[in-house]
């Protein structure tokens, strides 16, 4: 499986830079009935991945006590307006590494989380410009009819997901198992560059 470095990748020549720790959320909502996940929209004004759909999400700080779910649980009410009271709530989906040939790397970890009662999502309006809810399969629609920017790492999680009928069969599943770094590869140069990802047992 190939696809195109997201906008605003700069790939590196050099040693690789070390990747920064990261989180994102995965928000679902429909029960035992369908399963619905939240995809936020970048602001075009971005110089990386402007204007690109993605789960809710963004690098651990310092002052992120619990680490990689204290940031998710940070980043998802910050660009999303959404709360989550238990940061121990939030289950391990996949590990994300970007390639060592693109100069910005970050090491992140999906998290799934229910919709919280009685919440609607509510962009922050500067980073984040737009929220929806989407089967991941529409979504994954979207992204090939052009109508969504969807870039490589959130289309192969919403292909996961999009295997799941509910959102409570896919917490069950996710539930107590192990999660494998997955670790895409950049091949070629300028547009003809194409990551790849060789092991799609990973996902």
């Amino acid at each position: 499986m190939a696809h195109g470095p997201e906008p605003g990748t700069i790939l590196n020549e050099g040693e690789p830079t070390k990747p920064r720790q990261a989180a994102t959320v995965i928000v679902l909502r429909g029960g035992g009935e369908r399963l619905e996940v939240l995809l936020v929209q970048r602001t075009p004004k971005a110089r990386f991945m402007g204007g690109a759909w993605v789960f809710p999400g963004g690098s651990v700080d310092k002052a992120d006590l619990d680490g990689h779910r204290a940031a998710a649980v940070r980043e998802l009410r910050e660009e999303a307006g959404l709360v989550i009271g238990d940061p121990t709530a939030l289950v391990p989906f996949a590990r994300w590494i970007t390639p060592p040939e693109v100069s910005i790397r970050f090491d992140t970890w999906f998290f799934l989380a229910r919709a919280p009662e009685g919440q609607e999502a509510d962009p922050d309006g500067q980073e984040i410009v737009d929220a929806r809810w989407f089967e991941p399969a529409r979504a994954i629609q979207g992204g090939e009819a052009g109508d969504l920017l969807l870039v490589f790492p959130t289309i192969k999680n919403l292909e996961r997901l999009a295997r799941f009928d509910s959102a409570d069969a896919l917490l069950e599943w996710a539930a107590g198992r192990e999660v494998k770094p997955v670790q895409p590869r950049v091949e070629g140069q300028g547009e003809a560059a194409r990551i790849v990802l060789d092991d799609e047992d990973a996902l």
